[in-house]
Parts: C-alpha cells; sequence; structure tokens
C-alpha cells in the first residue's frame, strides 16, 4: 500500500466531508464543524496553512551530515521521530462515519507503535469516543496519550484516573476545546480553565501532564507556573475561533520564552515531512500529525497510518539532510535553516 492508494481511497470513503484537495489549505471545507474545517469562514484553519508554508527552508548542502538522527525521548519513551498523533474523535460527524471510532482508535494508537511512535487519544461529547481510546491504549499495554476537554475539573480528574488505570504514559487537557462547537451539540459544558483550576488538575497525577491549545507567551509561562510537563502550541485546527493566529507565527516567541523550562509540541497544517522539520527550527521539541493521519486510517487502516508517518519520516529525514541539520534533538539551533518572508 503507498500514499497514492491510501488518499484515493480515502477520497472515495469520505465523499463530502473531505475531498483529497491537490493543496490542503481550509479553503473547501471552510465552516465545516462537524465535519473537517475550520470554523466560520475558515479564516484560522487557512493562516495556520498560509503562515507555515511562508516559512521556508535554506537549502545547504556544503557539510558533512548524511545520515541525521530522527530518534528523540518523550515521556519516558523512546521515539523513532519527533512525530506524534494528535488526538483526533468523532469518525461518524467528523469524518463520513466509513469507520468507527473504535476503529480509528485501534489504527492510530496501534499504527503509530508500528512506526515506533505514539499515538494520542481524544474525548468529545459522546463518552464512548473517549472509552475507545482508552481502550485501545489497553491493547496496546499503554503505549498512548490521552487528551480529556476542558469539563468541569472533577470530569476532568475521574478520566485521567481512567488513563492511568490503562497504563496511558502521559495525560494532558486541551484547553483550546473550550468553546467546540461539537462539545455543545452533546450537551457537555466545556469552558476555559483558571490556573489555580490548572494546578488543582496537574496535582490529582502523577503522570507526565500536557496542556494543548497554546498561543501565547503568557500562557506558556502559566503552563510553567500550573507544573505542566508539555504545552503544544495549537489554535485546535481553526475549529474553535476563527481569526486566531497560527502556531507557526507564534511558536518561536514561545520556545524562546519557555523553552528551557518545558517541553514543547506543535501542531497545525502539517502535511509533509517539510513541515515538521519548520516546527523543529521554529523551536518544537516534536509535532503533532493530525489530518493525514485521518487519511491513512480511512484509506488504509492500521498499515494505511504505519504508511503516513514512515512517508513523513523519511521526507524529514532527506530535509534534514538537505538543509543540514544533524540531530532532531538539536532542534533549537535549526534556527539557521529558516527563511521567512
Amino acid at each position: 500500500m503507498d500514499i497514492k492508494e491510501i488518499k484515493k481511497n480515502a477520497k472515495e470513503r469520505m465523499k463530502e466531508f473531505c475531498i483529497l484537495c491537490p493543496e490542503c489549505n481550509g479553503r473547501w471545507c471552510a465552516g465545516k464543524v462537524p465535519g473537517m474545517g475550520g470554523a466560520v469562514s475558515g479564516g484560522s484553519f487557512q493562516r495556520a496553512f498560509e503562515k507555515l508554508k511562508e516559512i521556508k527552508i535554506a537549502m545547504r548542502t556544503l557539510h558533512n551530515v548524511t545520515n541525521p538522527n530522527l530518534e528523540c525521548n518523550l515521556f519516558g519513551e523512546k521515539l523513532s521521530a519527533p512525530i506524534l498523533i494528535a488526538p483526533i474523535t468523532g469518525t461518524k460527524f467528523n469524518m463520513g462515519g466509513y469507520i468507527t471510532d473504535e476503529q480509528y482508535s485501534n489504527d492510530t494508537v496501534l499504527g503509530a507503535i508500528d512506526a515506533g511512535t505514539i499515538s494520542m487519544i481524544g474525548d468529545t461529547g459522546d463518552p464512548n469516543c473517549f472509552q475507545v481510546g482508552i481502550d485501545a491504549i489497553k491493547k496496546a499495554n499503554g503505549k498512548g496519550i490521552a487528551i480529556i476537554k476542558p469539563r468541569e475539573n472533577s470530569e476532568i480528574i475521574k478520566r485521567i484516573k481512567i488513563a492511568e488505570e490503562a497504563g496511558a504514559i502521559a495525560v494532558g487537557v486541551d484547553i483550546d476545546g473550550a468553546g467546540l462547537i461539537t462539545m455543545k451539540l452533546f450537551g457537555q459544558p466545556v469552558g476555559p480553565k483558571s490556573l489555580d483550576d490548572l494546578k488543582t488538575i496537574i496535582s490529582s497525577t502523577k503522570l507526565p501532564f500536557i496542556v494543548k491549545g497554546i498561543l501565547t507567551v503568557d500562557e506558556a509561562r502559566l503552563c510553567v507556573e500550573a507544573g505542566a510537563d508539555a504545552i503544544v502550541v495549537s489554535n485546535h485546527g481553526g475549529r474553535c475561533l476563527n481569526e486566531t493566529f497560527a502556531p507557526a507565527e507564534v511558536l518561536k516567541d514561545i520556545a524562546e520564552a519557555v523553552g528551557k523550562d518545558i517541553k514543547i509540541l506543535a501542531d497545525g497544517a502539517v502535511r509533509e515531512g517539510i513541515d515538521v522539520l519548520k516546527y523543529l527550527a521554529l523551536g518544537a521539541d516534536a509535532v503533532l500529525i493530525g489530518r493525514p493521519i485521518i487519511w491513512g486510517s480511512v484509506g488504509g487502516r492500521q498499515e494505511g497510518v504505519k504508511v503516513i508517518l514512515e512517508t513523513l519520516k523519511s521526507q524529514l529525514y532527506q530535509g534534514m539532510i538537505l538543509s543540514g541539520a544533524d540531530d532532531v534533538k538539536h532542534s533549537k539551533n535549526f534556527s539557521r535553516i529558516l527563511v521567512t518572508k
């Protein structure tokens, strides 16, 4: 199975939910929430794509980097590359329903392991979605990360305990899900969290804790103060609030401010390995992949997920050779390979 076959299958199976545009820029699917698009006009989705695309790589070939190292360690796990799967749920109302949430969770958690990395599982208004993700983590002997919506503190802590019992390697909350339409449709209350709320949630577990959905330096510093182990610089795929900043345009400032104090992950508009390289060069320790993984699962199931990840790794490897980047663990020194408009 190759990328072309996976995408062809996914396009046929997702129909009006995603037509796999030649350039996945969020224009065709604008406003399709639930669905695969960005909120309202799709401006936040589109900006994430455009701002990442504006960043260019300075090609360098006069050096001795011939076999760059992609391996890294995160949350006590050795990964084959700094690439993880983002938490995604709602196969029926977001992807068209060709596969179930149980199938998607198994595809992503097990497919990530096949590729030497880790998947996150998500949470939504349908409680079955979180549970099947937890079940997939159990099947994988705990090799997964549970990300929970910003519910009432007691509800978050209850789900953290479930993840602990499943043996998850880390947990977190996607704070940027505070205004999700899909949660509202299911009558599930979510909202912002205060610093005290965050401290309470983090102190409830000994697992590494991730705060997903940070776009400003001040909130990144609050996460450090609260005791979080990692943040994800993300605008939730542009699916919550229109006209936000793009992760790519704020990541560097955030990394410079707190990169020595906390692990920094990033997501948004990653479509190929060179996008991973850009985020690493901006200061990320690792990158989350979303939409291409959906294509992999729908178009090729567990094998399709593995193929997507292996393709991204291969592209990252080539990009590092052609830019002179020798080791992903030295990503804080990658800035010299970037050229911005």
